[in-house]
């Protein structure tokens, strides 16, 4: 997740409409795709995988706000992204774009992604500014879109509510969640919130809130200027195991920089309570998501370094309480010098 307010000063290499960088022609290698919380969904009667990200104008040619795919049939080589989504004039938001995930419910594709405004701010918490951040939803009959906005574009958990990185969670009963997480800005320890949604994906009912940042052990908090400590809350995914254990992807930050985390619910319910287990990837990694190669295989995909990202790939093992990494797939991804799982 891009993050302008925290004193981490950790930004992103963002293009802009002076950019004269050159792109490499496709097909695409990971080093030549400039992406930030990678989403990836596999079309299996196509045998394509489709990988969703923030639209950078260098890339697409085109400057509007909205979200671009690539498309690879091997992991390795990959097209030219093109726009899926463009948040239309006239929306509350204004920037944004981030942790674009596609998921399929009720036999159509819905679109969730985070966007905000600057100048629309909430309520001062003690010395800090929170604004509008919320993860709004478009609809699309076909994976590779195009994506038209859900009721508006307005936000799915309360506009008063400075949220982010909202994914879908469907319980064994068929019932859906938004699971996602309430920003540092506004609760200073940020949480991962789950919303009990409608079969419309509105939301059902007040959120709850399943953990904050600082249980994790290796979490690290930072001091701001105002004088208080803060912890982040980043990218939730839920995954059930092959024996049913419910375990989340999330990611925060340690004393050397961002970090996929991983919890465990001890009830196997989203309700949890969870546990924190030991980090998958360090090395300033984060924000990943798991899905199934087309043979089968187990694999997350993630980003690093958090400056100009680039997508990581993992081979994966469900070991039935938990994930754990096999090994960075470098012949995929072209990173030779990997990141450490320690």
């Amino acid at each position: 997740m891009f993050r302008p307010l925290i004193a981490l000063a950790l930004m992103m290499v963002m293009s802009t409409p002076g950019d004269t960088r050159a792109i490499a022609p496709a097909p695409l290698l990971m080093p030549d795709m400039p992406l930030h919380d990678p989403w990836i969904v596999v079309d299996s009667a196509t045998g394509t995988y489709h990988l969703f990200t923030r639209n950078e104008r260098r890339m697409t040619g085109d400057g509007r706000l909205g979200i671009m795919a690539y498309t690879s049939r091997d992991l390795k080589h990959w097209t030219r992204p093109r726009m899926i989504f463009t948040l239309p004039p006239g929306t509350w938001a204004n920037d944004g774009g981030w942790a674009p995930e596609v998921h399929r419910w009720k036999n159509r594709w819905y679109l969730f992604a985070t966007f905000y405004n600057d100048n629309a701010r909430l309520p001062a918490e003690g010395k800090r500014q929170p604004v509008r951040r919320s993860t709004i939803l478009a609809v699309a009959d076909q994976l590779g879109g195009p994506f038209r906005l859900v009721r508006g574009g307005a936000p799915v958990v309360d506009e008063g509510q400075m949220t982010l990185d909202g994914t879908l969670y469907v319980d064994p009963a068929g019932k859906p969640w938004m699971v996602y997480a309430h920003e540092w800005v506004q609760v200073g320890d940020g949480t991962i919130e789950a919303l009990p949604l409608t079969d419309d994906l509105a939301a059902a009912g007040p959120p709850k809130v399943l953990f904050k940042a600082s249980e994790a052990e290796w979490a690290d908090g930072k001091l701001q200027k105002e004088g208080d400590t803060i912890y982040v809350t980043d990218g939730p995914e839920l995954f059930r195991t092959r024996t049913g254990v419910l375990l989340m992807l999330w990611s925060s930050y340690d004393k050397q920089g961002y970090v996929q985390g991983i919890a465990r619910s001890k009830s196997g319910g989203i309700e949890g309570p969870w546990e924190q287990l030991p980090p998958l990837v360090r090395g300033d990694s984060g924000h990943g998501m798991l899905f199934r190669r087309l043979d089968g295989t187990l694999m997350m995909v993630l980003h690093r370094p958090f400056n100009n990202a680039r997508g990581k790939l993992y081979q994966m093992h469900d070991a039935g309480d938990r994930i754990e990494v096999v090994r960075e797939a470098t012949e995929l991804d072209g990173d030779l010098a990997g990141a450490s799982t320690d």
